[in-house]
């Protein structure tokens, strides 16, 4: 690809001919604003609609939006000419002019991008106050997701993210003039669309039109309450994750402190989701082996990724039998909480405690409520927070997690090796399932327990290993749109692997739409990853068929893996959700 010189703001750069103007301003250290544009190398993501116009610059005489214009051969680039900056501020001026005046009370507001902006463009009053002010009600009719279309300002973003990276294809552009917004087709709620609920609308999403649903309030009436003990589990993701909101570095691990101030805000019992981590790759991997020795319903697809099930279920409902029917990590825990911990602990009936989660993930809210994780009338799991909410809740009491001494887990569903850090990171459940898978079948310890193959940002990663004179094949795909071509490959009858996992969001759930918001600066979400990995290099245990309170658990309450408590308690079934309007996707797609 042939180079091109140009200079911005007076600075000669030279970059590829199909560089954009805005991309080649950070070579010099130009920092142009704009609020539509988002662009990931990670995830191979460019959102080029050029829809905001707040990247005006002044290019060749004329003004360009610098997110939608290619550099030329000897351009000349002013993003802050007298013309640039007024046209720049017009622009948020009139997007304010039909924003919500609630900026105190957003979700969004500290992590609002267009507050920011209008902060940096010195927009100090309103002048546009007269005009009409769109009017949309407020979707409220799902578990995970709010969507409010009067804080929207058609940056596309989420159409981008929903309709290219997971190609779920809910949100589009919808109406004419004053009336277009971003919405569902026929404008039915999203409860009533093929949505997966896995929230990267919200991770892109520059302003309060797209966020989680917000349960801290029932979380404070649970604490409140003084009749039922409370418990908490906690995902890997989140103790990588939690220090942002603080002002610690990118993937500080605050796992001590996160403990104590969870401790500090009223919970009787602070466990660890990775306990039920281990659990799952103790289940997960039995029902690998049983498999692969059958030669049946290969490839095994993992099920710890609630939006990806969803997803199954909608699109490829088809191809349920191959996922593992194994629960998600969450939903093993509270289970063993409420029947092994609460009955045979503290001498408790299993609906006299509270059981909440803390999660990385929106659609775990989502998947507390399917009516099948639950036992005798009620759900497994209470209550799912982010860790978002979390960290509002610890800012809400005044609790300075800085500087709070570090605290262990409670016991026995506390403890947990580093196979179970690492599920938080694309490829992690994979290759903890192959550390235990190896063992299953030979008896003896893997050669090394690093697969560094599956690590990474790439979409899809492969792999291949002998174990016992038979080949392996496995991947690991993060994102729905890569998980739809594996899928394909599958439902074609081309798929060579043995074993796939899937998680729904972009490097897995250290990128959760419930973690503190990245920005599309993947470089947060690396130095999360990291730091999972580091947790299991430093971890006595590191292999989840070694953790001993699993073992004891098997040995007082389970009986053998995959036996008639294990299935009972730490198995699910899914569903054919593919005629959610009515007609079958399949039998419409076939007719086509």
């Amino acid at each position: 690809m042939s180079l091109v010189n140009l200079t911005i703001n007076g600075k000669a750069v030279t970059v590829p001919s199909d560089t954009k103007i805005l991309e080649a301003a950070k070579q010099v250290n130009v920092k142009i604003p704009s609020l539509c544009y988002l662009h990931m190398d990670d995830i191979k993501f460019d959102n080029h609609c050029a829809s905001c116009r707040v990247c005006m610059v002044s290019a060749g005489g004329k003004l360009v939006p610098a997110c939608g214009t290619m550099v030329k051969e000897g351009m000349v680039v002013n993003t802050n000419s007298p013309d640039a900056l007024k046209y720049r501020k017009n622009v948020v001026e009139l997007m304010l002019s039909d924003h919500p005046k609630d900026c105190l009370s957003c979700a969004k507001s500290g992590n609002c991008e267009l507050q920011d902006i209008a902060s940096e463009l010195g927009i100090r009053e309103l002048r546009f106050t007269s005009g009409q002010q769109s009017s949309t009600p407020i979707d409220t009719s799902t578990k995970s997701i709010v969507k409010d279309h009067s804080k929207c300002i058609l940056c596309r973003r989420c159409e981008t993210m929903c309709n290219e990276v997971q190609t779920v294809s809910v949100l589009s552009g919808i109406n004419r003039g004053f009336g277009t917004e971003v919405g569902t087709f026929f404008g039915v709620d999203l409860a009533d669309t093929n949505c997966t609920f896995c929230g990267q609308c919200i991770s892109v999403c520059p302003t309060g039109a797209l966020i989680e649903k917000d349960n801290t309030s029932l979380a404070w009436d649970a604490l409140a309450q003084k009749e039922k003990p409370v418990m908490v589990q906690t995902a890997p993701a989140v103790r990588v994750g939690l220090g942002e909101e603080f002002g610690l570095e990118p993937g500080s691990i605050s796992t001590g402190k996160m403990v104590a101030a969870l401790k500090a805000l009223g919970f009787d019992y602070v466990f660890d989701t990775n306990f039920a981590a281990d659990l799952t790759i103790m289940e997960e991997a039995n029902e690998f082996v049983n498999r692969f020795v059958k030669a049946e319903k290969l490839p095994i697809l993992t099920s710890c990724c609630p939006a990806w099930v969803n997803f199954m279920e909608h699109e490829y409902p088809d191809l349920l039998d191959y996922l593992s029917t194994c629960k998600s990590p969450q939903s093993m825990f509270s289970p063993i909480a409420r029947h092994y911990f609460a009955e045979k602990v503290l001498n408790k009936k299993s609906d006299e405690v509270i059981i909440m989660s803390i999660m990385p993930c929106v659609a775990k809210k989502y998947e507390v409520s399917r009516e099948e994780l639950g036992q005798d009338g009620y759900l497994d799991t209470d209550l799912s927070l982010t860790t978002r909410e979390l960290a509002r809740m610890i800012k809400e009491a005044g609790i300075d997690l800085a500087n709070l001494e570090e605290t262990e887990f409670d016991s026995p569903l506390g403890y947990s090796t580093g196979a179970a850090d690492i599920f938080g990171a694309t490829g992690g459940v994979l290759e903890a399932a192959l550390r235990t898978a190896y063992h299953d079948i030979t008896n003896e310890e893997a050669p090394s327990l690093d697969f560094e193959v599956v690590r990474g940002m790439n979409g899809i990663k492969e792999s291949s290993l002998e174990i016992n004179g038979h080949t392996i094949n496995v991947a690991a795909a993060s994102s729905l749109g890569n998980a739809r071509k594996l899928m394909d490959e599958l439902r074609a009858g081309t798929c060579k692997y043995h074993v796939i996992e899937i998680m729904a969001c972009p490097g897995g759930c250290i990128a959760g739409a419930g973690q503190p918001y990245h920005g599309g600066d993947y470089d947060k979400v690396k130095a999360r990853a990291r730091a999972l990995y580091e947790i299991d290099a430093n971890k006595t245990h590191r292999l989840s068929h070694t953790n001993p309170d699993i073992k004891k658990l098997y040995e007082d309450f389970l009986g053998e893996r995959g036996g008639h408590m294990a299935h009972k308690l730490l198995h699910t079934e899914y569903y054919d959700k593919s005629n959610i309007y009515g007609e079958s996707k399949l039998t419409a797609e076939a007719e086509c």
